[in-house]
C-alpha cells in the first residue's frame, strides 16, 4: 500500500490540439479571442437580464443562468489551453485534473437539466398560456434553476467518487487538452471495467433523461403550434426554432462522444472543443439575434451607461464588439 502511494502519479501530461508551432500560434490567437467573446456577450445578456424590469420572467431569469453556465463550461479548461499553447510541457498536477473533471460534469450537468427546465417552461407558456403565470411562478422558477445546479453537482460528485481514489502509477499521458475522465480512467494502474461501466451508466442516464425529456417536450410543443396559426404562435415558432438549435448543438457532440465513450477518435477533440467554446459563443448570438425583447432591452442599456457625449455611431459599435 506504501509503495502504491509512494509511487502515485502527481501530474498529467496533456497532448493539447497539436504538436506543430505554428498552429499553436494561430491557436493561441483565435481562441483567446473566442473566450473574450465568450464571457463579454454572456455578460452581457446576465447584465441585460438583471437591469430590466421586464425580463425579470422566468424564462429569462433561465437565460442569464445558461449564460453564467456558458462562461463556467469555457473556464474550466480553456485559459489552461490558451496557456498550453506556448508552454512545453503541457503539464497539469494530479488535483488540478480532477478539479477539471468536477467542473466539467457539473456546468455540463447542470446545463443539461436547465435545458430541460427552459423546454418545461417554453411548454407551459405556449400550450397552457392561461395558466402559466400560476404553473411558472417566481417560487417554481428558482426551484428549477437550483435544482439543475444542485444535480449537476450531486452528478459530478459521483463521477469523481470512483475516479479520485483509482491508483494512478504510471502512464500519465492524456491525449487532449483537458482531462477527459473517460482517457484519465484508462490510464488507472488497475482493472477499470467496473469505473468504466459505473460512469457510462451515470453520464448515460442523465443524459439519455434529459434528450427525452427535450424531445418529448418540443414534441408537443411543435403538435400545438401547427395546429395555431396565430401571430403569437409565429413567435412561439421562432423562439422555439432556438431552443431546438441550442439543445442540438449542446447534445449532439455529447451523444457522438459518450456512443463511444473509450475509444479515443481524433474528431472527439473537435467536438470537445465545439461543445466548451463554440456552444457558449453561439448561444448569446441565437438568443439575441432572435429576441426583440433582450435587443431592445439592450438598447436601453446601452443609452444608460454609454456616455451621452459618445457618437451614436461609435456606441453602436462598442455594442457589436460586446455581444459578438
Amino acid at each position: 500500500m506504501d509503495q502504491g502511494n509512494n509511487s502515485r502519479v502527481a501530474e498529467f501530461v496533456l497532448l493539447g490540439l497539436s504538436s506543430s508551432w505554428e498552429l499553436q500560434y494561430f491557436f493561441f490567437v483565435l481562441f483567446n479571442f473566442l473566450y473574450i467573446t465568450i464571457v463579454l456577450g454572456n455578460l452581457l445578456i446576465v447584465l441585460t437580464v438583471i437591469s430590466e424590469p421586464a425580463l425579470h420572467t422566468p424564462m429569462y431569469i433561465m437565460l442569464s443562468n445558461l449564460s453564467v453556465l456558458d462562461v463556467f463550461l469555457a473556464t474550466y479548461a480553456t485559459p489552461k489551453m490558451i496557456h498550453d499553447f506556448l508552454h512545453e510541457p503541457k503539464t497539469i498536477s494530479f488535483a488540478g485534473c480532477m478539479a477539471q473533471i468536477f467542473l466539467l460534469h457539473v456546468f455540463a450537468g447542470g446545463e443539461m437539466l436547465l435545458l430541460v427546465a427552459m423546454a418545461y417552461d417554453r411548454y407551459v407558456a405556449i400550450c397552457k398560456p392561461l395558466h402559466y403565470a400560476t404553473i411558472m411562478n417566481l417560487c417554481k422558477c428558482t426551484c428549477l434553476v437550483v435544482g439543475s445546479w444542485v444535480t449537476g453537482v450531486m452528478h459530478s460528485l459521483s463521477q469523481l467518487a470512483f475516479t479520485v481514489n483509482l491508483p494512478f502509477c504510471g502512464p500519465n499521458i492524456v491525449d487532449s487538452y483537458y482531462c477527459d475522465l473517460t482517457l484519465v480512467i484508462k490510464l488507472a494502474c488497475t482493472d477499470t471495467y467496473t469505473p468504466e461501466v459505473l460512469m457510462l451508466l451515470d453520464s448515460g442516464l442523465m443524459g439519455v433523461t434529459s434528450f427525452l425529456l427535450l424531445l418529448i417536450s418540443y414534441t408537443v410543443i411543435l403538435v400545438t403550434v401547427r395546429s395555431h396559426s396565430s401571430v403569437g404562435m409565429a413567435k412561439a415558432r421562432s423562439t422555439l426554432t432556438a431552443h431546438i438549435i441550442v439543445v442540438i448543438l449542446f447534445f449532439g457532440p455529447c451523444i457522438f462522444i459518450y456512443a463511444w465513450p473509450f475509444s479515443n477518435f481524433p474528431v472527439d477533440k473537435v467536438l470537445s472543443v465545439f461543445s466548451t467554446v463554440f456552444t457558449p459563443i453561439l448561444n448569446p448570438i441565437i438568443y439575441t439575434l432572435r429576441n426583440k425583447e433582450v435587443k431592445s432591452a439592450m438598447h436601453k442599456l446601452k443609452t444608460r451607461y454609454l456616455p451621452v457625449h459618445v457618437s451614436p455611431l461609435f456606441r453602436d459599435l462598442l455594442l457589436v464588439k460586446l455581444i459578438y
